[in-house]
């Protein structure tokens, strides 16, 4: 059983290994993240930018993040990563074969989880609608 939150309300869902952002579902070669930029489309919302390439693979969506020094320092970016990783890992799996590169704005230090989970979903949903005009 999952401890009692420090508030005595309801138990906190811990992020233990279960939870974790699978390798399978990241990004990770170089190269690969070039050719999403080069070949794929752009989504652009408030607080991202996501790139995403449609694959002839059988498995379902890889998942990057691009964060460049000049929105911070180390571990600011690395909270910025870890919050848009988070958002991905609760959107649920994609059965959709595509790369996506997905680059943070500033502003999404600051944004609220809720929005940043309703941007991706916006961005998972309109790769969705592309796939099935292609």
């Amino acid at each position: 059983m999952s401890p009692p939150a420090a508030n005595g309300g309801t138990p906190v869902r811990g992020g233990g290994r279960g939870s974790r952002f699978p390798r399978g579902a990241r990004l990770l070669r170089h190269a690969d993240f070039e050719r999403v930029y080069k070949q794929g489309r752009r989504h652009f919302a408030a607080d991202m930018t996501v790139f995403y390439l449609t694959c002839s693979r059988k498995e379902g969506a890889r998942v990057g993040f691009t964060v460049g020094r000049a929105l911070g320092g180390a571990t600011v970016r690395n909270r910025m990563k870890r919050r848009l990783r988070e958002a991905v890992r609760l959107q649920g799996p994609v059965a959709l074969a595509v790369d996506v590169v997905i680059h943070p704005k500033r502003s999404l230090l600051t944004a609220p989880f809720s929005d940043l989970r309703h941007e991706v979903r916006r961005a998972f949903e309109v790769m969705e609608k592309q796939a099935g005009h292609s």
